[in-house]
């Protein structure tokens, strides 16, 4: 619990130093959307963010957004998502989670988007060939329901760009140069492709211009952009934003959050809040005292989320009388991550998404050299299975095995396709080679006799198209994420080119899925599950609407901005 002083009120409580309308508290996407929701209706509002930079975690992510039945699906011809959404939410989720909240997100989610693309900045397109995650499940969609963010132009931000949050270095090239994911996949083609020639001549030319006058590039792609276009609509909305705040706790009046005490550079503020408190602090995933009172074990070391989301403000509302959601059997979401050192000294976690796990020529395999699992899997599903991996073959690490061939065409984690050295990455331990599996498996201190074994049977099912063990490739999901130009199967190809390599994976948290209970308007709920007046939540400060389950691509993003929405729309109304 915190340590913060009591939230009870007193005399005292009620001398303020200011006053808003609305306080949020956290400037990742959903706090974001909330506060600029409130904004254009017209409320005074103030956004509070402890770090120095707005973005969250939103700002390393891709940016996608799921929302069912959102406006561009319509525009694709895409009607009655709606339907199918519930069904395949229902079937999903179940009764881990009160069937209202989704409800509400599938109904308000497309509210949202237009609200934002009417009022702000914000603009999305739709991903037309981007299923969901769960294929086994009715329901399930081929495409539409995830958005990406349009580029944005960082330089309209001003001398406010370098107060954006910067992506994960990993993921950009050049010095910052980021690429959507469709672009990455043009420019692999290289001069095989006068399209991809235009695009890289465009995108080097823009970058090398930005490098003159900026740290790094300022076309923003992915979260980035996201982030961007969330930060641009609150500074033409003039909403107060203060960085490096920390909030100390929420001050409670007759029964009612009525502000917080917060640290404002070295002065102690009091600030009352009209209409209401939102709390968008991006759950716990970076506190390890939480990760190991919540998560299980063993105890991820390490995550991708923002560093800053450490689970404050989820301790200032049950030092409120807030109670927690009841969460789900691991509490959080997850990436399969590789770790390395950068050249700083700092850590890189690296997280396996799509770019390798599907692709044909790899496998993944446990501590005894087997498979235990369809390595084409959502990564949620993939580091869930590294958890129920058998003990007398631990998946955690897990560890993707593949051969020459392979490292070229698509590359391997950090290790970019057709990279002309691998030799730092082998220095540093983060790739295993060797010119045998049967080394690599000395390397690895696994069972060469077990790892050949696995490695040959894997190469049949490769030539017959099938996995007989684990079906990989066999819904629309992985298809998508595989080669389509590789046959029979686009997830499935053989290892056998010396040499071979090896990456370790870990179970990271991208976000958490425990968090505070709500309402379908984002009220905080007390512990007899009536609302806490004046106290709302987004984003993973609440406890996931989906019963801690992933049905697809930008589903944290999706609920946070509609849970924001919904949140600034109820304090307007009420």
């Amino acid at each position: 619990m915190s340590q913060n002083p009591s939230p009870c009120s007193s005399m005292r409580d009620q001398q303020w130093d200011t006053d808003v309308d609305v306080i949020v508290l956290g400037a990742g996407a959903g706090g974001m959307t909330a506060a600029l929701v409130a904004a254009t209706q017209g409320m005074k509002t103030l956004l509070i963010e402890k770090s120095g930079t707005v973005g969250g975690t939103t700002a390393y992510s891709s940016g996608t957004t799921w929302i069912p039945n959102n406006p561009h699906m319509h525009h694709m011809g895409m009607v009655d998502d709606a339907r199918k959404a519930a069904q395949y939410l229902d079937a999903l989720v179940g009764n881990r989670a009160d069937p209202a909240l989704r409800q509400a997100f599938i109904t308000d989610g497309p509210k949202m988007v237009a609200y934002l693309e009417r009022h702000t900045e914000v603009r999305f397109k739709a991903y037309p060939a981007m299923p969901d995650y769960r294929h086994d499940i009715p329901g399930a969609g081929t495409g539409g329901r995830p958005m990406e963010p349009l580029p944005f132009d960082g330089r309209l931000l001003g001398r406010n760009f370098n107060l954006l949050r910067p992506p994960i270095p990993e993921l950009t090239i050049l010095g910052g140069m980021m690429l959507t994911r469709g672009e990455a996949a043009l420019l692999l083609r290289g001069f095989k492709s006068l399209d991809a020639l235009r695009l890289g001549i465009r995108l080097l030319a823009r970058h090398g211009m930005d490098r003159l006058r900026y740290r790094r590039g300022t076309r923003l792609v992915l979260g980035n952009a996201l982030a961007a276009r969330l930060y641009k609509s609150l500074l033409d909305s003039h909403v107060d934003i203060r960085l490096g705040a920390r909030t100390l706790r929420l001050i409670m009046v007759s029964g009612s959050v009525a502000g917080i005490e917060v640290m404002l550079g070295d002065k102690l503020s009091r600030i009352r809040a009209r209409r209401g408190v939102i709390l968008a602090g991006g759950g716990f995933p970076a506190s390890q005292a939480m990760r190991e009172q919540y998560l299980p074990s063993p105890v991820a070391q390490y995550t991708p989320a923002c560093p800053d989301s450490t689970g404050e403000t989820i301790h200032l509302a049950l030092d409120a009388g807030a109670a927690m959601g009841k969460g789900s059997a691991e509490n959080a979401l997850w990436f399969p991550s590789s770790i390395a050192q950068r050249n700083d000294q700092s850590t890189a976690v690296y997280p396996h998404i799509v770019l390798d796990r599907p692709k044909p020529g790899l496998i993944a395999v446990d501590s005894a050299g087997r498979r235990f699992v369809n390595e084409a899997v959502s990564y949620h599903e993939f580091t869930r299975a590294m958890y129920k991996a058998g003990t007398d073959g631990c998946a955690i690490p897990a560890i993707l095995i593949c051969d020459r061939r392979f490292l070229w065409k698509y590359g391997l984690g950090m290790i970019r396709p057709h990279a002309l050295s691998i030799r730092r990455h082998i220095k540093n331990g983060y790739l295993l080679p060797a010119p045998t599996l049967e080394g690599l498996a000395d390397k690895l201190g696994i069972s060469s006799i077990t790892l050949k074994e696995t490695v040959e049977r894997y190469n049949g099912f490769s030539r017959t198209g099938h996995d007989e063990d684990f079906n990989k490739g066999n819904t629309p999901y992985e298809r998508a994420n595989g080669d389509p130009q590789h046959k029979p199967n686009p997830c499935l190809g053989e290892i056998s080119k010396a040499p071979f390599y090896a990456v370790k994976l870990y179970p990271t948290p991208l976000g958490t899925s425990l968090g505070l209970a709500i309402n379908t308007q984002a009220q905080v709920l007390d512990h007899a599950g009536k609302p806490l007046p004046g106290l709302y939540a987004c984003g993973n400060d609440a406890d996931s609407i989906f019963g801690g389950e992933y049905p697809g691509a930008g589903a944290q993003i999706g609920p946070a901005m509609t849970y924001g929405y919904l949140s600034a729309m109820h304090i307007v109304n009420n």
